[in-house]
């Protein structure tokens, strides 16, 4: 059964993308909705089943999605999510997270306890507590098993619709557009009215449940409503080309944010200062969709003028487009400014050590990172800026060994694999570079890359039975995946 779904969604995924412009689809910037796209099982999928069906998705998903890496967002957004999965009523949290370059916003919850967030949702919210509102709302997608009783009420019909919703969540969730919704509609028909009305009942009963997620974490219970009502405001201003809400899965009406303000009043409003971190994270993923480094230079310049930590943020963004513009003594400069309210701040220590390296003083770079790794060992954004310092220090042989072992910790990030497989090159392990981008490259789902490299290890490998053993499992793993994705 497995092997014929995943065959169907396999190759409905790539119809929809060839069919409805995959490239247009990325550069849509319908930035108004956050589509619901999925969630764990009851009955009719295993906990396991959805773990494989979430691995194999989140593959396709890379291959396909501009993902992004930068620890230091991923860890903050990753730490946010599981102070609220604390509180929530989700029990297997095995949980992995993908951040997607796009300006949109956007989040989804997909089977096997993928999360995955724009950007540009932590761009738009004015608050880490309206970011907290949304990413509990996908955890309550995960926690109620939506996607199986979804699938419950449609046993009747046959797994190619499956396929078919299965191929728009991938395409609802890398445009963050309505082309997921065409895919379904193209692939369901009649079958999608009754559909869609079990959707929007999900989508009451993850609001519901995730502003209960919000209370108990002690955060705003107004902060859903307060972001979904700017979006609403936003959505009869700008939007031109509205499909009817009866084809939306997350409709964003009247009706939903009065739902979502009159269960709020039932909660205690809580008034909290503006998180520093949350408004650091939102100055990195501002430098990262400016256009240029200029834009974000006079973007941040900007910001400096306002008060408070604001300013600061802007003083820590305005640091990191210097730097983005090969100007370092300008960029220390603003970095001093930013630095004022939180002086210990891990990005402003990752930030200095980069500024660091640019100014060719390596071994200060590595020092302070050296020494606060100490402190936190293992910190996974402190980690990477150590590997990359030693990189950039012309010591690829520690990097290696650094990132060797945050490789057993952080298995499935791509970003340690390919920095693995870079700092392997340079110092002369031919076989563990080939190893390590055959890993990369089945993260990204790039199986025939991740075959090649593993064939170039093992002819390298002369008469180490050990070291051929360990290749020759790991391909058998690539035609596993590969027969899991193509053979029905």
């Amino acid at each position: 059964m497995l092997k014929a779904f995943l065959h169907r969604l396999f190759i409905f995924i790539a119809t929809a993308m060839v069919t409805l412009g995959f490239a247009q689809a990325l550069a849509a910037n319908e930035n108004l909705k956050i589509p619901n796209l999925g969630a764990s099982s009851t009955s009719l999928y295993s906990e396991e089943y959805e773990r494989r069906l979430g691995s194999l998705w989140l593959k396709v998903f890379r291959a396909q999605a501009p993902v992004l890496d930068d620890p230091l967002l991923y860890d903050y957004i990753e730490n946010l999510i599981f102070q609220l999965v604390l509180h929530s009523d989700l029990h297997d949290r095995q949980l992995q997270l993908v951040v997607v370059d796009n300006p949109t916003i956007n989040a989804f919850a997909v089977p096997g306890g993928i999360v995955g967030v724009h950007n540009g949702l932590v761009h738009q919210a004015e608050t880490e507590d309206e970011l907290a509102a949304v990413l509990a709302h996908e955890i309550a997608h995960l926690s109620q098993r939506h996607f199986s009783r979804q699938r419950e009420q449609a046993q009747s019909q046959s797994s190619l619709t499956i396929a078919g919703l299965m191929a728009a969540i991938a395409l609802a969730a890398t445009a963050g557009s309505d082309a997921g919704l065409a895919a379904m509609t193209a692939t369901q028909a009649a079958a999608q009215d009754s559909r869609l009305r079990y959707s929007r009942a999900n989508e009451s009963e993850a609001d519901r449940i995730g502003l209960r997620t919000l209370v108990a974490s002690g955060r705003d219970p107004h902060a859903a409503a307060d972001m979904h009502e700017r979006m609403l405001a936003s959505h009869r201003l700008y939007s031109t080309n509205r499909l009817p809400e009866f084809l939306r899965t997350h409709p964003l009406s009247e009706k939903r944010v009065a739902d979502m303000r009159n269960r709020a009043r039932a909660e205690r409003r809580v008034i909290r200062p503006k998180s520093f971190d949350f408004q650091l994270m939102q100055a990195r993923v501002r430098h990262q969709l400016a256009r240029t480094p200029k834009a974000a230079i006079d973007l941040f310049k900007e910001q400096t003028l306002k008060g408070g930590t604001e300013a600061a943020a802007g003083w820590y963004g305005l640091a990191l487009a210097q730097l983005d513009s090969n100007e370092p003594v300008k960029a220390r400069n603003a970095l001093e400014q930013a630095m004022k309210p939180d002086p210990n701040n891990i990005a402003f220590l990752i930030a200095n050590a980069t500024i660091d390296t640019a100014l060719g003083r390596h071994q200060s770079a590595l020092k302070q990172l050296k020494r606060r790794l100490n402190l936190s060992p293992g910190n996974h954004p402190l980690t990477m800026a150590y590997a990359d310092a030693l990189w950039q220090a012309g010591m690829p042989h520690i990097a290696a060994q650094i990132l060797k072992t945050q490789s057993k910790r952080k298995p499935e990030d791509p970003g340690v694999w390919y920095r693995l497989a870079e700092v392997q090159g340079l110092a002369g392990d031919i076989i563990g570079l080939h190893q390590s981008r055959a890993e990369y490259f089945i993260l990204v789902g790039a199986l025939d890359a991740a075959q090649s490299q593993l064939s170039y290890a093992l002819k390298l490998v002369n008469n180490n039975f050990t070291q051929s053993a360990t290749i020759n499992e790991r391909l058998r793993d690539v035609m596993d995946i590969r027969e899991e994705l193509e053979n029905s």
